[in-house]
């Protein structure tokens, strides 16, 4: 089953409640999420407040083919965006450019407001490189734990 299919790990839920308790997360808050069902429920664990999905935040779309190194092939991705690191995986470019666009945008509308975005580990890593202008960070992405927070001032 493709990943963006999937449900969110029962066993993950008090690591996400932990999460909302822990002070990590501002006050008042735009919350916006991929339409996968993982991170819809991610945020509806994370906040009582209303969750706007957003279709481009999705995450790096794969096939649900098994790959046998998957952090070698993402690493591919990122070494080869242009070219599918794998059977039924989307160039790298093709999710940067979705993500980052639609991040841009949400930011513009929210002007100085506090945004949370709920989402996933690669396209997360694309849209920081793109905010920073730094380099991805595949080391920070391997270390991705769930669920984690990125905070961008």
């Amino acid at each position: 089953m493709p990943a963006a299919e999937w449900d969110l790990d029962p066993a993950a839920y008090d690591d996400v409640w932990a999460l909302r308790s822990s002070g990590r997360l501002p006050a008042r808050a735009a919350w916006l999420a991929s339409p996968e069902p993982k991170a819809l429920q991610t945020a509806g664990l994370l906040t009582d407040g209303e969750v706007g999905v957003v279709d481009d935040l999705r995450e790096h779309q794969r096939s649900g083919e098994w790959v046998d190194d998957f952090p070698a092939a993402v690493r591919r991705a990122f070494a080869e965006p242009d070219v599918p690191a794998a059977v039924g995986w989307e160039p790298l470019t093709a999710c940067r450019d979705r993500v980052t666009r639609a991040v841009r945008r949400i930011l513009e509308v929210h002007g100085d407001d506090d945004v949370v975005l709920t989402g996933h580990g690669t396209a997360w890593t694309l849209v920081v490189a793109d905010l920073t202008g730094e380099p991805p960070d595949l080391d920070r992405w391997a270390a991705l734990a769930m669920p984690d927070v990125i905070s961008l001032p």
